[in-house]
């Protein structure tokens, strides 16, 4: 024998140290508690399978103790102990979960035998319980995987989209973000010769302006123009005849020079524009520099204010506004000559290998410089005919997108781990808790069993008891009629005529009862079925053939026949289902009363065949149709029914793996479909 770790708690000292000597006597090993609470303290130091539990203590009593070791100790089996007149606490005990109970004074040997069933019903669950636990680490595992596979294509693909997608726009972005940088740099250079035309013209607004601006007055001016910018070389006044009347600045032998050869000033006095910016040139100082000339008419002629402009200044204040790492900018002419020009790069008046078109206003190309990509940005100056030329090596132009990019998989990388960890873990948990909760649902199916089964019994006794005692009260108040008439007092006619009548009513009183016993017994076997395939359709019309259906015609009721003549044959026991038939065709029988009709249909889904018995009686109401599967309720008139044809159809379906479904209304007749799947699992 398996040794049992078994606790008996009682009050009763004497109790306790006789039990206890008489099971460890038959191999068991016994603790035990004088209270509830110490038996709780005891349970979380010692491994107990089985509690033997009074249940009549003082303090704690045994119902709340086993409320307790079933919550906290759900695994260990409780039989309750009482005395004759706590039996119902007992019951109690066991629709609570108590495995069973025993009554006081309990012979050891019975004793012994329920820890037996209770340790045997433990090992079956403890059994169930390994292969619920094997079931549902096979599921984690199952379903983690599949939930992690689920998850990772989806995100694989955006993954996938996201560096395609990234690929197809890294070059368009660099070339945004490089023509962004041109047009903010010309837009800048733009301002900055506006800036420098403007300080120019506001000579000829001076206080004390003349028109023979004397030497001091010149540097003067030149002093004002450098204070504003540095830029500024020198500054000179030219008569409408092109004569410099007036210079200040390094070159003292330009005071008196004729420009009016010169391309500037032809330009400056034919155009609209009141000012005029000049490519860089030599000039008669033979030296690099570009000249900013402004227009004035006074007294109806053109006088011109002029001042060159230090390339290499310019080019300072080009580095000044530049941004990004690695970009190079220059200022090339209509020809392509450089301007601006970093000294690394190239020289003024030198020739660039990139000359953008003049019909676009700005624009990034791809070149290859000595096998390095490289992106050029340009954009056209509004002020002059020159084109700003910014350069930056590929790589350098899309490491901010490359740095992105690898931000981005870092993060979605991280992403993706916080999320498949929290699906695992989260599966894992969830899969914990649906195992808790089939545990604590296997246990509480068979205390429901416990507490079915007692309550079944007693229904079922109240029904017996109803249904017999009725032919009984009239077998019983028969013969007194009988000894009645037996009885010369009573001057009752004893004729056997009037005897055999009421010998006919014992006979027939004796016959209900049998054939309530008999459909009892229907109702409670559990034979097995014996399965041969059967047409549905030939069982109904073996049912409606000869008798039955000759009573309906003379009682006036019409039955139609619907069949679905390609029902396939299943797997039936023949007898069993014909008497489900018979049930159900009788049932409408009675509950028409004069003409009406009983409709047969048969049909089929991919599953399952449907048997349809529909008839126009009395119909039920609501509360008639929760009761009618319960044994012994009946809607028939006393004598007529027994109530218990519809349970025993209903046990007779669901072993066949079949369902039931009624309708009905009041006044409006009923219908109950039979559903029989065509293959059994």
């Amino acid at each position: 024998m398996t040794k049992i770790n078994i606790m008996l708690v009682d009050d009763e000292e004497r109790f306790l140290s006789t039990t206890k000597k008489l099971l460890e006597r038959k191999g068991y090993t016994v603790q035990t508690a004088s209270s509830g609470i110490q038996a709780l303290e005891k349970l979380k130091n010692h491994h107990i399978q089985v509690v033997i539990l009074d249940v009549k203590m003082p303090g704690m009593d045994g119902i709340a103790t086993l409320k307790k070791i079933k919550r906290d100790f759900p695994l260990i089996e409780v039989i309750m102990l009482t005395g004759h007149g706590t039996v119902e606490s007992a019951v109690e005990g066991v629709k609570l979960g108590a495995a069973n109970y025993l009554v006081k004074p309990a012979d050891i040997d019975d004793i012994s035998q329920k820890i037996q069933e209770a340790f045997a019903k433990r090992q079956t669950i403890g059994v169930q319980t390994d292969k619920r636990k094997q079931y549902f680490k096979k599921l984690r595992m199952q379903l983690g995987v599949g939930l992690l596979a689920a998850f990772m294509l989806p995100y694989a693909a955006f993954f996938a989209y996201f560096q395609i997608q990234f690929s197809s726009t890294l070059k368009d972005t660099g070339r945004l973000n490089l023509e962004a940088l041109s047009n903010s740099k010309k837009n800048t250079i733009d301002l900055f010769l506006q800036e420098r035309v403007v300080n120019i013209f506001s000579l000829f607004h001076s206080v004390d302006f003349s028109l023979n601006p004397s030497q001091n007055k010149m540097h003067h001016y030149l002093q004002d123009l450098r204070q504003v910018n540095d830029a500024f070389i020198d500054v000179g006044f030219l008569n409408p005849k092109g004569i410099q009347t007036g210079y200040a600045g390094p070159f003292p032998y330009l005071q008196g020079k004729n420009y009016s050869n010169e391309i500037w000033f032809k330009t400056l006095l034919d155009q609209e524009r009141h000012y005029y910016i000049s490519d860089i040139y030599l000039g008669f100082r033979k030296k690099p520099h570009f000249t900013i000339a402004v227009r004035q008419i006074i007294d109806g002629n053109p006088y011109i204010m002029r001042s060159t402009l230090d390339p290499d200044k310019f080019y300072m204040f080009l580095r000044s506004i530049s941004r990004g790492k690695d970009v190079e900018s220059a200022i090339i002419n209509k020809e392509g000559l450089y301007q601006i020009v970093d000294p690394d790069r190239g020289e003024l008046l030198g020739k660039s290998e990139y000359i953008p078109s003049q019909t676009i206003e700005s624009g990034v190309k791809e070149i290859n410089n000595n096998g390095d990509p490289v992106l050029i940005g340009y954009a056209w100056l509004k002020e002059t005919p020159w084109a700003l030329i910014v350069r930056q090596p590929l790589n350098i132009a899309h490491a901010g997108m490359y740095q992105s990019r690898r931000v981005m998989t870092i993060i979605l990388a991280l992403v993706f781990f916080c999320i498949a960890a929290g699906i695992w873990f989260a599966n894992g948990r969830l899969l914990r808790n649906v195992q808790v909760a089939a545990e604590k649902s296997e246990e509480l199916k068979h205390q429901l069993f416990h507490a079915s089964k007692l309550a079944s019994v007693g229904e079922l006794a109240t029904g017996v008891a109803h249904e017999i005692n009725n032919p009984l009260a009239i077998i019983v108040a028969t013969s007194g009629v009988v000894r009645d008439m037996l009885d010369p007092e009573f001057n009752v006619n004893p004729s056997p005529e009037e005897i055999i009548k009421e010998i006919d009513i014992i006979d027939s009183a004796a016959f209900r009862a049998r054939t309530i016993t008999r459909q009892l017994l229907a109702f409670g076997r559990k034979n097995e079925s014996k399965l041969t395939p059967c047409n549905v359709n030939e069982v109904l019309d073996d049912v409606m053939s000869g008798l039955k259906e000759r009573e309906f015609k003379v009682a006036d009721i019409e039955v139609l026949r619907e069949y679905d003549p390609g029902l396939p044959e299943i797997m039936l026991d023949h007898d069993q289902i014909r008497q489900v038939f018979l049930n159900l065709i009788n049932n409408a029988g009675d509950a028409i009363s004069g003409p009406g009709k009983i409709t047969i249909t048969t049909n089929r889904n991919d599953r399952d065949i449907q048997i349809t018995i529909k008839d126009t009686g009395k119909g039920m109401s609501a509360e008639q149709l929760s009761e009618i599967f319960n044994p012994f309720f009946t809607t028939k008139e006393v004598g007529k029914g027994t109530g218990l044809g519809l349970s025993v159809s209903l046990n007779i379906i669901e072993s066949l793996g079949g369902a039931i479904d009624v309708q009905s209304l009041e006044g409006a007749g009923s219908l109950f479909m039979i559903s029989l799947p065509i293959r059994r699992a």
